[in-house]
């Protein structure tokens, strides 16, 4: 049996390093503007309560979380391609089976006029 080469797929190849660091980018802005609503929030919300100290804790965190999102790359285990003109090896052909002869196939025929339309 001849070996095939292995044709990559479009579908099976990872994502550029300049999408991949362009979607970091926009998720880190994301999130940063998150935090400056939350901060503006904390500021000017007035009575001052329970929210106050959530907004303050939002403000205070999300940096943090922001950054470990933005270094943190793609999944980069290795995929393999996989072929899409691979084809699955079909088992040996056997003899046929006979099939049952049928007399009357019991066929209805249909006779439509334009009058049967409207």
């Amino acid at each position: 049996m001849k070996s095939k080469p292995l044709v990559p797929a479009v579908t099976s190849l990872p994502q550029s390093l300049q999408a991949e660091a362009d979607h970091r980018v926009r998720r880190y802005a994301l999130t940063m503007t998150i935090r400056i609503v939350c901060f503006a929030l904390m500021m000017f919300v007035q009575p001052y309560g329970w929210y106050t100290w959530v907004f303050a804790l939002a403000a205070a965190v999300l940096p943090y979380i922001a950054v470990v999102f933005a270094n943190a790359g793609s999944d980069s285990t290795e995929t393999t391609a996989e072929s899409p003109v691979q084809q699955i090896e079909a088992p040996i052909a056997t003899t046929p089976t006979p099939v049952e002869t049928i007399t009357d196939p019991g066929i209805i025929i249909i006779h439509e006029s334009r009058q049967d339309r409207e």
